[in-house]
């Protein structure tokens, strides 16, 4: 791959339960998943270490599921913060071969080393150099992929593992990707799969070598996108780490540890779900120019709705008080709730110019609110996220902790 350029993707080897066991030692040699509380019916598998991978458990299953393949599962709870700080260390090393990093998730990572080759050598040298360090920096490990393009490497990364780095060239992805399954091709859902299969494409390679223009017009545009990555042309750069593009929107929901039932319950839960939507904007200096409002009922049955703003706004006042008003406006409030999603969107920096009030007093209201909702962030920052709270949120018996997910760093 002399001449082309070279992309590695680094996938970190069931990163939440590799995380887990460095604090958890003596759960090594027996079959562990981390899972949410059952209790609060978040009792779904997260990640599982490979002894429990060995006995079949998955990924998104009930605990009860697994426990039937696994009666002697092991199960901790999550931490996302743990994983956020390991995943930011991890960066820092791939950062150390070259600038061009381009996190996916929270455990995988584009790098365009091209440039770097001069330095530290071929590709797969490369990869290997990045696991090692990983391995005896953090006691962690994970997979690598290397090829020419984007999709290849991160195909690769999924080829063998764990802790393995497998090469994809110009020379040998036909003889290894084209006879996979059609369902492992990347961007390729359960659905399209149905769909290709029905019309004769089981594998890659029956894919790659369909009539481009017969899959558009099955699929429309994404049809040829996939056709194109299953035959090796993408294109696709990867970005800088320092120029990743910024948050589409920020959002906190909840499955409750009972189903909220009347305006009272809903209030308390909005008020908490906004407090943590307001503060995360306010990290990222961003306002939202709209609220928008998911809700489950008990028969798993999700509606989304969205209101947009005159101005742009940062504080759990405003966020709260909109996203009462659409649940009151879409919602019999008689009805239970299950999961509740509060989500700021159409983002713009905080600094952004706004539509100022006919009314000088709103003007300045919104402003003090402002002004007191960061003074509740230095005083978290200073004491801790637990050290301020509003006081309609406390005590709740609904399992609402509306800071704990302040840990987290949500997605774009």
């Amino acid at each position: 791959m002399s001449g082309d350029r070279t992309i590695l993707h680094c996938d970190m080897n069931g990163f939440f339960a590799s995380v887990e066991l460095l604090d958890h030692p003596e759960l090594a040699d027996r079959p562990m998943a981390v899972c949410g509380d059952p209790k609060s019916r978040h009792g779904i598998i997260l990640a599982k270490n490979e002894i429990a991978k060995g006995f079949g458990v998955v990924t998104a299953e009930t605990l009860w599921q697994a426990r039937k393949k696994c009666p002697d599962l092991q199960v901790v709870p999550p931490h996302h913060e743990k994983y956020s700080h390991y995943s930011r260390l991890i960066n820092g090393i791939y950062l150390k071969y070259t600038d061009m990093v381009e996190p996916f998730s929270v455990d995988e990572s584009w790098l365009d080393v091209t440039a770097s080759r001069r330095l530290f050598g071929t590709g797969r040298e490369i990869a290997d150099r990045i696991r090692a360090e990983v391995r005896e920096t953090y006691g962690l490990t994970l997979s690598a992929g290397v090829s020419f393009n984007k999709i290849f490497a991160k195909m690769g990364s999924e080829y063998k593992k764990p802790d393995a780095t497998t090469e994809i060239t110009r020379e040998n992805f036909r003889d290894m990707l084209w006879p996979m399954d059609i369902g492992e091709m990347f961007f390729v859902g359960e659905a399209t799969a149905r769909k290709l299969r029905g019309c004769g494409i089981l594998t890659i390679g029956d894919l790659a070598r369909f009539d481009r223009s017969a899959v558009i017009k099955l699929l429309g545009r994404h049809g040829g996108e996939i056709h194109d990555y299953a035959n090796g042309l993408d294109t696709t750069p990867v970005s800088r780490y320092d120029e990743r593009e910024k948050i589409k929107s920020v959002g906190n929901g909840t499955t409750f540890s009972r189903n909220l039932q009347g305006p009272e319950d809903i209030r308390v839960a909005v008020r908490g779900l906004s407090d943590t939507v307001a503060t995360r904007l306010r990290r990222h200096r961003m306002k939202a120019f709209g609220v928008k409002v998911d809700i489950k009922d008990t028969k798993l049955r999700t509606i989304s709705r969205q209101k947009q703003l005159d101005n742009p706004t940062n504080t759990a006042d405003v966020i709260a008080e909109e996203a009462f008003a659409i649940i009151s406006r879409e919602w019999k409030m008689r009805d239970p709730i299950r999961m509740l999603t509060v989500t700021g969107i159409n983002l713009c920096d905080e600094d952004q110019a706004q539509q100022l009030s006919l009314f000088a007093d709103e003007d300045i209201l919104a402003e003090r609110a402002e002004k007191a909702e960061r003074a509740m962030d230095e005083i978290r920052a200073r004491f801790g996220k637990g050290s301020i709270r509003y006081g309609s949120v406390i005590g709740n018996d609904i399992g609402l902790d509306p800071l704990s997910s302040l840990k987290k760093e949500e997605g774009s």
